[in-house]
C-alpha cells in the first residue's frame, strides 16, 4: 500500500508539473487575429491611383522593406505578410478596404495608411474594433488623442506644429508681410491653416487672402492667378505633391515671386521640385525631419549608405530623389521596432502598449537630434523639424532643430 501511494504521489506531481509547463508555455505566447508562430499579418491602404498617387511609392518602399526583414529571418522568427490595397485617396474606398483588411484578411493591425481624409473616415471604425491604426501617414493633430482614440497613433510632426514654425519665422523676419494661403479643402488643409493662424496670433490679419481647392480639380492655375492679384508677397502653399508642382510652375509662368512656404509633405525633390523645374523653385522654404537623399552632405553617412544598399537589393527601381521613399524606409523601422518589443505577446493591446513606449528611438535616416518618443499620454512620436531653403538642386538646412508640443 505505501508503494502504491508513492507511485500515485509521483504521478500527481508529474501532472502538476505538466500543467505548470503547459500554463507557462501558454503564457509565453499570446496571439490575436493576424499573428501566429510563423506569421504577422499587417494591413495597409495607399493611394496607388488618384490625385495623391505620388505617395504610392511609400507603400512600395514598405513592401520592399518587409521583404528585407523576412529575408533576414523575420521578427522573432515570424515573417511579415504585408497586405496593401489602393483607395485612390477616396474616403469611402478607404472604409471598404479597412473592413476588408480587418474582417476578411484578419490583419493584426493597419499600418501607415495615407491621408487625413481617408484615415478620418476609418478612425471610429478602427477604434470600435480595437484594431491598431498605427503610425498613420498624415500629420494631422487629431491623431494624438489617446484618451478618445487609444487605437490610433500618428508618426510624423503634426501639421499645426509645422505651420506655427513658418508663422513665427514670418513674424520675426517679415513683420509687414501680406500673406496669401492656398489650402486643400479638407481636414488636412484646414489643420495646417489653423496652426498657421494660431502661430500668427494677433497678427492673423496679415493673411489677406485664403483660397481653397478640391482634390477633384484637374489644375489649380486659376487659384494661383487669384492669389497673385490679391497683392500678397508671402505665399503659404498647403498642397499635396501634384498640386504643389502645379503651383510652383504657375508662379513662374505668371511672374509671381512671393516668399514661398511649401508644406513638408510636398517637399520631395523627386515628385514635386524636379517636375516643377529647379529654376522655378529657388528660395522656397519648407521643413524636414529626415535626411534629404539628394543632399551631398549625406553621401558618406552610414544611414544613407544603408538606405542605398537596401534599395539596391530590394527596390532598385525606386526614385532616390523622392523623399517619400526615405519616409517609407524610416516608418517601416518604427513598426519593426514595435513588433520586436512585443516578443511573443502579439495581441493588439500589446502592440499599442509597445508603440506608446518608444524612448529616444533613432531609426536610420532621421536628422541629427531628431528622436522618436511616445508615452501612453502622448501619441506624437516625432515632434522636431528644421527649416530648409531650396538652392540650386537641393535643400539647404538653416537654423536649429525646432520642437513644438502643439497637440501634445
Amino acid at each position: 500500500m505505501p508503494a502504491m501511494q508513492v507511485r500515485l504521489g509521483a504521478f500527481s506531481a508529474a501532472l502538476v508539473l505538466a500543467a505548470t509547463l503547459s500554463t507557462t508555455a501558454f503564457a509565453q505566447k499570446k496571439y490575436d487575429a493576424g499573428a501566429s508562430d510563423t506569421e504577422i499579418k499587417i494591413g495597409n491602404i495607399m493611394p496607388y491611383s488618384g490625385p495623391a498617387s505620388a505617395y504610392g511609392v511609400i507603400g512600395k518602399t514598405e513592401e520592399a522593406y518587409f521583404r528585407k526583414i523576412n529575408a533576414e529571418g523575420g521578427i522573432n522568427g515570424r515573417k511579415i505578410n504585408f497586405i496593401t490595397y489602393d483607395d485612390a485617396y477616396s474616403p469611402p474606398k478607404t472604409v471598404e478596404q479597412a473592413r476588408k483588411l480587418v474582417e476578411s484578411d484578419e490583419v493584426l493591425l493597419i499600418f501607415n495608411s495615407l491621408g487625413t481624409p481617408p484615415n478620418s473616415a476609418i478612425q471610429k471604425y478602427m477604434n470600435s474594433k480595437k484594431v491598431p491604426q498605427l503610425f498613420v501617414a498624415t500629420g494631422a493633430t487629431k491623431w494624438n488623442d489617446p484618451k478618445d482614440f487609444p487605437w490610433t497613433m500618428g508618426w510624423q510632426p503634426n501639421y499645426q506644429s509645422e505651420s506655427q514654425i513658418y508663422a513665427k519665422y514670418i513674424l520675426k523676419n517679415h513683420p509687414d508681410a501680406k500673406i496669401g494661403v492656398l489650402y486643400q479643402n479638407d481636414d488636412y488643409g484646414k489643420d495646417y491653416l489653423k496652426g498657421f493662424k494660431d502661430g500668427l496670433g494677433t497678427k492673423a490679419s496679415m493673411i489677406i487672402i485664403e483660397d481653397s481647392y478640391e482634390v477633384s480639380e484637374p489644375t489649380i492655375d486659376s487659384h494661383i492667378v487669384r492669389l497673385k492679384s490679391s497683392g500678397a508677397d508671402v505665399f503659404f502653399n498647403i498642397t499635396t505633391p501634384k498640386f504643389a508642382a502645379q503651383a510652383i510652375k504657375k508662379n513662374a509662368e505668371i511672374g509671381w515671386k512671393p516668399l514661398h512656404f511649401l508644406n513638408n509633405v510636398s517637399a520631395s525633390i523627386g515628385s514635386v521640385i524636379k517636375p516643377a523645374g529647379f529654376e522655378n523653385a529657388q528660395g522656397i522654404i519648407s521643413s524636414q525631419y529626415f535626411k534629404d537623399p539628394t543632399d551631398p552632405q549625406w553621401k558618406d553617412d552610414p544611414a544613407m549608405k544603408a538606405w542605398n544598399e537596401f534599395l539596391d537589393k530590394y527596390y532598385p527601381e525606386a526614385n532616390r530623389a523622392d523623399a517619400s521613399v526615405m519616409y517609407g524606409f524610416i516608418v517601416s523601422q518604427g513598426l519593426v521596432q514595435v513588433l520586436k518589443a512585443c516578443g511573443d505577446n502579439l495581441t493588439r493591446e500589446n502592440v499599442m502598449k509597445q508603440a506608446a513606449s518608444l524612448k529616444d528611438f533613432e531609426p536610420l535616416g532621421l536628422l541629427p537630434g531628431v528622436k522618436v518618443n511616445t508615452s501612453p499620454t502622448d501619441f506624437a512620436p516625432i515632434s522636431q523639424l528644421q527649416l530648409i531653403r531650396f538652392k540650386g538642386e537641393a535643400w539647404e538646412r538653416f537654423g536649429d532643430v525646432l520642437s513644438s508640443d502643439v497637440g501634445g
